[in-house]
């Protein structure tokens, strides 16, 4: 049974904040704030050492930033298909959502999305995404709704049985989100819920116990989501209020996907590319600060001089006369040099630095620190580097299609009728209306190509189809016309009518030929 009141959800709540404070061997909370302190280079926080310097080499941002361009600089794109036969109606339909799907991947801005997912992941262990539909948005037309992506932070998404990392198997999903308790207010005004109630949301404590002083004056607003009869419901709760009476979405999906960049067997919450390196780091950064105490008090020269014969201590200033007792040939002063700092400090240094890039996937060779004398070899070395990447890359991958088959289930269930335009086979734009729960009676196939933007440019596809006329595997003009794409061939339409007018004139004069050729073997 799916609770739904405010007491038992509240409940709900605290227990998955008990399981994150234990989990994978320590308190969640507090690993993403020193990850994310010792991401952005707040890496002495806490250290009581007024008169140390502190510096920060900090090695983790670079190499993070490294997997995150390595990863997202591959392109995203969409591919729909159906099963089965595929009529002409069929066929408009995949092409009207796939641009649809286009559309909401640019408006939403999904692929610079992707860097922070990738960041999220690579920093604090997770990510997380929200496919929201707004019915309020203006479209342009009469009907209106659109969706929107927010990123979520691990510390924010609750899951029903946190043993399980995937999303779809969950009984329930909880977000948590922060609000003025005005802005709450008037969210459960426009819900419809009394105001005998609405009094009832105040401002409470961060239940993280994180940045209490930047939170007053805000309360915590408990989203759930669950299956019932096939269908995924949601509610949402402030306190003991409720905001959001449950309502079923339509959906069949879960509006949200869910990634993590090293899995952990029975946790849902993955383990981030930062967290054991932060020793090292540690580390690192005090032999520096030992290393600039030494400069500073060992660096330069002493000088060394007798009490007895400079009663009033020994002065180094130009031209100042200086008393001694006694016969000045006697004054003894001298330069004593201090040791040096012994040279396997910095090479200790330099080698944790590269043991711990190295061990993290980024040599110097994929991060560029090499000289570019053999560029072959540099970038077989690069491609090698990046290979350790393919585990979080096949990730990010199956993240995307998750989001994007979440985009498909939300426009089945809230688009409805609306007008759409769509470029057919002849590379013409048509327009004209279409019912997005029709997309319930066909069964979809969904293939995200996702690579590297070459892959699947359009020059790519340029050298593909002069490489088949070569072969002579296109052996028809026609054909080879319609397959460029529309922008390389502004007239392809024109060249393609002239092509088309030719091959039937050539056609019929083929054939008048062989009436002529049969006409005497006829009259005989």
């Amino acid at each position: 049974m799916i609770k739904t009141d405010p007491a038992s959800i509240l409940a709900e709540y605290h227990q998955a904040q008990s399981y994150n404070t234990e989990c994978n061997g320590g308190n969640l909370y507090e690993r993403v704030k020193q990850n994310e302190d010792f991401f952005v280079g707040n890496q002495w926080e806490g250290v009581n050492a007024p008169d140390l310097d502190k510096p920060v080499m900090n090695i983790l941002k670079r190499v993070i930033s490294y997997f995150v361009s390595s990863i997202v600089s591959d392109d995203v794109g969409a591919e729909l298909t159906l099963f089965g036969g595929i009529d002409d109606q069929s066929q408009a339909a995949v092409k009207i959502v796939s641009a649809q799907i286009a559309e909401i991947i640019e408006n939403t801005k999904a692929k610079a999305k992707n860097r922070d997912i990738i960041r999220n992941a690579a920093v604090d262990g997770d990510a997380c995404i929200y496919v929201n539909f707004d019915p309020e948005a203006e479209t342009g037309q009469i009907a209106k709704g659109t969706i929107e992506l927010e990123v979520l932070d691990n510390t924010d998404v609750y899951f029903g049985n946190p043993q399980v990392w995937e999303i779809q198997r969950q009984p329930w999903v909880m977000i948590q989100t922060r609000k003025l308790v005005e802005e709450a207010r008037e969210e459960a005004r426009a819900n419809g819920v009394p105001e005998s109630r609405i009094a009832g949301i105040v401002s409470d404590e961060d239940p993280n116990g994180i940045n209490t002083e930047l939170e007053q004056g805000k309360v915590t607003v408990l989203t759930k989501f669950w299956r019932q009869d096939g269908a995924v419901w949601f509610c949402k709760t402030a306190g003991q209020v409720v905001m959001k009476p449950p309502e079923n979405t339509g959906y069949r999906l879960y509006p949200l996907a869910w990634m993590s960049w090293d899995k952990i067997k029975n946790s849902y919450h993955g383990q981030a590319a930062v967290t054991g390196l932060i020793p090292n780091q540690i580390f690192i950064n005090k032999l520096f600060a030992m290393c600039m105490e030494h400069v500073k008090k060992m660096a330069f020269p002493k000088v060394i001089y007798n009490r007895q014969i400079f009663p009033n201590g020994y002065s180094n200033r130009v031209g100042e006369a200086v008393g001694v007792n006694g016969s000045p040939s006697d004054a003894v002063a001298k330069g004593v040099e201090m040791p040096d700092m012994s040279s396997q400090v910095m090479a200790l240094i330099d080698k944790v630095m590269e043991y711990t890039r190295d061990t993290m996937g980024a040599s110097d060779a994929a991060l560029g620190n090499v000289n570019p004398d053999n560029t072959s070899a540099i970038i077989a070395v690069q491609k090698a580097s990046s290979m350790p990447l393919e585990l979080q890359r096949m990730a990010f991958y199956q993240f995307v299609e998750d989001y994007i088959r979440v985009f498909v289930d939300v426009m089945r269930a809230r688009y409805g009728l609306r007008e759409v335009s769509y470029e057919n086979e002849n590379g013409e734009t048509v327009s004209g209306y279409f019912d997005f729960s029709d997309i319930d009676r066909m069964r979809w196939k969904l293939n995200v190509n996702i690579g590297a933007s070459t892959y699947w440019s359009e020059i790519m596809q340029m050298q593909t189809l002069d490489n088949l006329m070569v072969k002579k595997i296109i052996t028809d003009p026609g054909l080879y016309l319609e397959s460029i794409p529309s922008q390389y061939l502004p007239n392809k339409q024109k060249l393609l009518a002239h092509v088309r007018e030719q091959q039937q004139a050539a056609e019929a004069l083929q054939a008048a030929q062989g009436m002529m050729a049969a006409q005497p073997s006829m009259m005989q």
